[in-house]
């Protein structure tokens, strides 16, 4: 069966001497991987180039029923970055948030509300100017309402200790070893409160936002199954030194 969708692509990697597994994220079919033969010339229909990650492009798959890899028949950019590919402080949150995305989203079904924020969220970062070095915590904190388990903001206290695990505050430390203390609980709280229009207000250090982002990647491996670590996280920890 054809279908033409417009998706993101998450990843690709090579696969024999001309083809290339891509995995994408669909507007109309959820996450897929798809097989495809490639050449380095500037006349080919589809050209490498065109599968850098978190680029918005219009696809035709020949989707097959029980297969978890499918044929791409056509490629074209759908929407062509202004900033991304050539700041480097952009580019490094594009590489962490497509290999974000990768461990985050498993599960092979259409989300139209989980693709127009992700498509949104990056058109949004290839806009801005500056003051986006948060953008990385908002959208990931933000995902989690999308794939189940957006945190439970009631019951916060400044003494309150926040439940990794159920993913809520509480009056006194769990039995489990998987919660935040009241100082870290209270970073939730901030997070929450940012969106990308109002973050660059909220000032964190270095080593806040580093902690922050530590934070969050623990919260989605204890709900997220075979999270993996994070091969990009050491570049994007540096990248907002002060």
């Amino acid at each position: 069966m054809l279908v033409k969708t417009k998706a993101i692509i998450l990843h690709a990697f090579r696969y024999g001497e001309s083809q290339m597994i891509v995995d994408l994220l669909s507007e109309t079919e959820g996450r897929l991987s798809v097989i495809t033969h490639v050449s380095s010339s500037p006349r080919a229909r589809i050209r490498k180039q065109f599968f850098q990650p978190l680029t918005v492009v219009e696809v035709v798959i020949d989707k097959r029923r029980n297969s978890s890899l499918h044929r791409l028949k056509e490629v074209r950019i759908a929407i062509p970055f202004a900033s991304i590919p050539i700041s480097p402080f952009k580019l490094s949150i594009s590489l962490f948030i497509a290999e974000f995305l990768c461990n985050a989203i498993r599960e092979e079904f259409p989300d139209a509300g989980l693709y127009k924020y992700v498509e949104n969220s990056i058109l949004w970062l290839d806009g801005v100017e500056r003051d986006f070095s948060n953008f990385h915590l908002v959208f990931m904190l933000r995902l989690s309402r999308f794939v189940g388990f957006f945190p439970n903001l009631d019951g916060f206290a400044p003494d309150s200790f926040f439940d990794l695990r159920n993913g809520c505050f509480t009056t006194s430390a769990p039995l489990h070893s998987n919660f935040l203390q009241p100082a870290d609980a209270s970073r939730i709280i901030t997070m929450m409160r940012m969106n990308y229009d109002t973050m660059h207000l909220f000032t964190m250090s270095h080593h806040d936002r580093n902690r922050c982002v530590d934070t969050i990647l623990d919260y989605y491996r204890l709900h997220v199954p075979g999270f993996k670590e994070m091969k990009s996280l050491p570049v994007l920890k540096e990248i907002f030194a002060d």
